[in-house]
């Protein structure tokens, strides 16, 4: 399976699959890391020999997302995998290129992009990460997999994100060699 990583961020998650595919625990190939930021993601991708585009956000949104969508077209990747990425795609883009998403709760409680925050804001005693398909809508595609993460009475929006990224990166790496799994029992027929 060929797969595209949109990345905006540190890249921890990216680097948590690239560590992954290259140490073959992942039956994949990385065509190339994405990123709408010049971003650590990108650094990461080149550290490892992968493909990093940089791809700022332009002034016409629909401008940018063309961009995106040829260059995916290009790499002629199966799926693309958002991780830490922090732009909406449109619902033309999510009908064309399969994609999923990681967030960092436990979706469909606190979509967006304050989903630690307002976890901690709510009084509940326990958040997590998902990791699901992208829709036309934010944080709303089919669930694939989801794990805990508790939310002690200590913790601030920091020290709890860093805790949730853990669980993230190790259950993004085990939904992908779910989903290559079932693509290679597709391809078999």
């Amino acid at each position: 399976m060929r797969l595209v990583l949109l990345a905006s961020g540190t890249g921890t998650l990216a680097q948590a699959i690239i560590d992954a595919e290259k140490s073959q625990l992942l039956d994949c190939e990385i065509s190339a890391v994405i990123s709408d930021r010049d971003s650590n993601a990108l650094k990461r991708a080149q550290d490892a020999g992968i493909r990093a585009e940089y791809l700022p956000m332009q002034p016409d949104r629909k401008v940018w997302e063309l961009q995106l969508a040829n260059l995916i077209s290009a790499l002629k990747v199966d799926l693309v995998v958002s991780v830490g990425f922090m732009r909406v795609l449109s619902a033309e883009f999510v009908a064309k290129f399969p994609t999923i998403n990681t967030h960092p709760s436990l979706l469909p409680k606190f979509p967006g992009a304050h989903g630690v925050r307002d976890a901690l804001a709510s009084g509940d005693i326990k958040t997590g990460a998902t990791v699901h398909w992208v829709d036309a809508e934010v944080d709303t595609g089919e669930i694939i997999s989801q794990r805990e993460v508790p939310i002690y009475p200590a913790d601030d929006e920091s020290s709890l994100h860093e805790r949730i990224k853990i669980v993230e990166r190790s259950l993004i790496v085990e939904t992908l060699t779910d989903l290559i799994k079932i693509r290679k029992m597709e391809l078999r027929g």
